[in-house]
């Protein structure tokens, strides 16, 4: 396997769509974490209180999620065009499939949008009941966008020719996101609590990492062939 250097607009478009999407969700999470805008459904008056206390800040971390979500779904069909045209047609799972985890991370920042006119009356009973659904569909829209990711990566890592080194730190990346979206479903029926989130998060930035070094790479124009 051999790397070569190719100025096509779509190898760097799809690198540059990578980083943004990289950057943009760290820089959401680095609003949320800090700010106490990490939405809880098993507190939904507290979640409705603190949107309505920084709706700015919220929608702020909002938008860049969105931006964050769009470049990944956007980055995933330029890889899907690419593969079907160039081949090997193999790689267009992978990149499908991190087109569907970028469409299910915009349903999951769709319901958080609604939580900010819920806000509006964060006292409000029937606000309160209505948050707390919004929030546990929010919640599990996020989980099967980052199990979407983690199967992009893991099927990328076998249907895409790439150097060594990148597909052993993606096996290493996609085992440390399999455990990400598996924490979830070992809290039953009470849920993840936010620390358990925290953690999940953090074992999900290898992946996020390795699509952004993917990107890095594109942005330069390389890519790699049989």
């Amino acid at each position: 396997m051999t790397s070569t250097h190719h100025s096509a607009p779509a190898v760097r478009l799809t690198g540059l769509l990578l980083l943004t999407s990289l950057t943009t969700m760290v820089a959401a999470a680095v609003i949320v974490v800090p700010s106490g805008l990490t939405l809880n459904p098993a507190d939904p008056a507290a979640t409705l209180a603190a949107v309505n206390a920084r709706p700015g800040l919220h929608l702020l971390e909002l938008g860049l999620d969105v931006i964050g979500w769009l470049a990944l779904t956007g980055a995933g069909l330029l890889m899907a065009a690419r593969a079907r045209v160039t081949g090997p047609h193999l790689a267009l799972l992978p990149a499908g499939l991190l087109a569907a985890a970028g469409l299910a991370g915009l349903l999951h920042d769709a319901g958080n949008l609604a939580l900010t006119q819920l806000a509006a009356d964060p006292a409000d009973p029937a606000a309160i009941t209505v948050t707390r659904a919004v929030m546990l569909v929010a919640k599990w829209m996020v989980n099967l966008a980052g199990l979407l990711w983690v199967a992009a990566l893991a099927s990328a890592t076998f249907f895409t020719t790439l150097p060594a080194g990148l597909r052993r730190a993606g096996v290493v990346a996609a085992l440390s996101g399999l455990a990400a979206v598996a924490l979830p479903w070992t809290t039953g029926t009470a849920g993840p609590s936010p620390m358990l989130e925290q953690v999940g998060y953090v074992l999900h930035l290898p992946v996020m990492i390795w699509y952004g070094v993917l990107g890095w790479r594109e942005l330069g124009g390389r890519t790699y062939v049989s």
